[in-house]
């Protein structure tokens, strides 16, 4: 393990932006000062007119390994993570077969300790008959248990009043939820489904079907719900203005039962978008009509407290079928941080709540272990990046197993330079050094 002096960089964390050096050994930062000296044994890296970022933590992505290799790996996506400054991710269980016992949650880690890029953990699965093997998860090396309560794959639907009030009355850790009624979207589809038998459908049917009272509905229940049990819950891609008022933000984070996360292309697409990129954009919830300002006010305002992507590729042929046909998800890990440096550069938000909302946030909202920061002692998860330096994405600089992305053709103001997995230099302008596998997240307890 290579240690680093990086210099005269322009650090972004907690709030603030200071030009210091860093002294990383042995994976864990060790000293932040205006002068480090020089140290035998040390690699220098030169980080003026640079910043210096703790990697972003997304907690939510779809990395379909098992079952759906042919979509991605845990190799491909992890090291399309890296590429883009995201150094942990939490992945979800609708993989095939679904991760709702403690032996396929296992399985899925081991294939993480041989070929993950980056740091990860996976989410116990909750359905209507697997409560007690999913009460059985450690929450000191498990991120959390995730519920559907809307649509997805195999028997991952938990949609029985009574289990969902077990799960939320006794489950100790976070749980973190997708929420759109089924009901309401089951109505919608079959409304449409009538009016639009054919490939011929408007440009929005998407937001048409899964529209603003799905989420609502079924968000606000679980936020009642999580209110009369005291539930530690976590809402997953808000998409709507309308839901912004179940959310407090006069609490610190860390004290917050109830929290939520936006994704970037919910902040980034509208509605509108359709027409340019049709079913590219297609994701579950939808991309809707006017939703996009208030949701970044909205973060802006600590109503939404973590920015994440929801990751979710599919093969091009999946994708480019007719809207009925073509699946929802759209592969967004590489390019998250870009889009929301972007959004700086265009003045819609700090650097500082940037950092915020992708990596101290999560951190938080989690209660990882020593990471999400960079603070003395912490590991050194880092990402370097040129906020003068634009990029453009080509199809040969996507690592996605799946070889497209909407944003393909578009040029981003800032460059990932390089990027650091506890204190490991495996990314560095284009080269992939594989010197490990990234690290099993762990938790702190929860009270």
């Amino acid at each position: 393990m290579k240690n680093y002096i990086i210099r005269n960089v322009a650090i972004v964390n907690e709030g603030k932006i200071e030009h210091q050096d860093i002294l990383i050994q042995k994976g864990r930062i060790v000293k932040l000062a205006p002068i480090i000296d020089k140290l035998t044994n040390h690699k220098e890296i030169n980080g003026e007119g640079l910043h210096l970022l703790p990697g972003v933590i997304d907690d939510q992505v779809h990395f379909r390994e098992p079952g759906l290799t042919h979509k991605a790996q845990i190799a491909t996506e992890s090291k399309a993570a890296l590429a883009g400054g995201t150094t942990s991710f939490m992945e979800m269980p609708n993989t095939v077969p679904n991760t709702l016992t403690q032996e396929l949650l296992e399985q899925k880690y081991a294939i993480a300790e041989q070929d993950s890029w980056t740091n990860y953990s996976f989410f116990m699965g909750g359905s209507n008959d697997n409560y007690d093997e999913a009460m059985r998860t450690d929450l000191s090396k498990v991120c959390g248990l995730k519920l559907f309560m809307g649509s997805s794959t195999g028997n991952m639907l938990v949609d029985n009043a009574q289990t969902l009030e077990k799960f939320f009355g006794n489950f100790e850790g976070l749980i973190a939820t997708h929420c759109e009624d089924e009901a309401t979207v089951k109505a919608n589809l079959a409304k449409y489904k009538e009016l639009y038998p054919t490939d011929e459908v408007p440009y929005d049917i998407h937001a048409l079907i899964r529209d603003v009272d799905a989420c609502y509905t079924s968000s606000s229940f679980a936020v009642d719900l999580a209110q009369k049990l005291g539930t530690r819950l976590h809402i997953l891609h808000i998409s709507t203005a309308k839901e912004l008022d179940l959310f407090g933000s006069s609490l610190p984070l860390a004290e917050k039962k109830i929290t939520s996360e936006v994704c970037v292309h919910h902040l980034y697409f509208d509605a509108e978008d359709y027409k340019t990129f049709g079913t590219q954009i297609k994701c579950n919830p939808s991309i809707k009509h006017g939703q996009r300002d208030a949701l970044l006010q909205g973060l802006l305002d600590d109503k939404l407290d973590i920015i994440a992507t929801d990751h979710a590729p599919h093969t091009w042929e999946e994708k480019s079928g007719s809207y009925w046909q073509s699946p929802s998800g759209v592969p967004l890990v590489q390019h998250s941080l870009q889009v929301m440096l972007d959004m700086h550069l265009q003045g819609k938000i700090s650097l500082e709540k940037v950092v915020e909302k992708m990596a101290h946030a999560p951190a938080d909202c989690f209660k990882i272990r020593e990471r999400g920061y960079i603070r003395e002692g912490y590991w050194a998860d880092l990402v370097l990046v040129n906020l003068n330096r634009p990029f453009t994405v080509t199809m040969e600089s996507l690592e996605y197993k799946c070889g497209w992305s909407p944003f393909v053709g578009k040029t981003f103001g800032s460059t990932i330079e390089k990027t650091f997995v506890s204190g490991e230099l495996k990314y560095d302008n284009g080269e992939f050094i594989f010197s490990e596998p990234g690290r099993r997240l762990t938790f702190c307890p929860r009270k």
